[in-house]
């Protein structure tokens, strides 16, 4: 199995596993391969260091009694990283938890609501009116359905949708 760390054009971050660099290489020429954030087709396969898994970790005593035997060296000197710019793995790891928080939302929106599509204005109108029963609802409307919503009193509230989260993840 080999796990790639890939990026789509827009900088989005994803893992992908494939069976072999071969099916990677197949999938990406058949346009298979896409951001599941944006759905974006331009993949780029970054730099990754091979996961290596030599069995159990040492015990405690031993860890600490080898480490006490290496000859000393002085650590490199180290340059605080700029407040003001915050880059790296922890910087990385606030996107990839944010954009992880975001997904589970949309996912739990999309589960808990029904999609009535191009619907959504003349739908959410009925229940707004007494007409029909009231449910949670997500579909889509122009920009100028949405105001004339707004006008009326009804909120909505729009919702990026990934086109990934269209459909099933694997």
């Amino acid at each position: 199995m080999k796990v790639l760390d890939l990026q789509c054009a827009h900088g989005h971050g994803f893992e992908g596993w494939f069976g072999s660099h071969q099916d990677f290489d197949t999938q990406m020429a058949g346009g298979l391969v896409a951001c599941p954030l944006c759905g974006d087709t331009v993949i780029t396969k970054l730099l990754s260091a091979p996961r290596l898994n030599f069995g159990a970790a040492k015990p405690p005593d031993e860890a600490a009694s080898s480490a006490s035997r290496a000859p000393s060296t002085p650590a490199p000197p180290t340059t605080p990283a700029s407040p003001a710019s915050p880059s790296g793995p922890a910087a990385d790891a606030a996107v990839d938890s944010a954009v992880g928080h975001w997904l589970r939302a949309v996912r739990e929106v999309m589960s808990m609501t029904e999609d009535v599509g191009p619907r959504f204005a003349d739908e959410v109108r009925k229940m707004h009116y007494g007409d029909a029963e009231q449910r949670g609802i997500r579909g889509q409307a122009t920009p100028e359905e949405a105001r004339e919503l707004e006008d009326e009193g009804i909120s909505v509230y729009p919702l990026p949708v990934p086109p990934a989260l269209k459909e099933t993840l694997q």
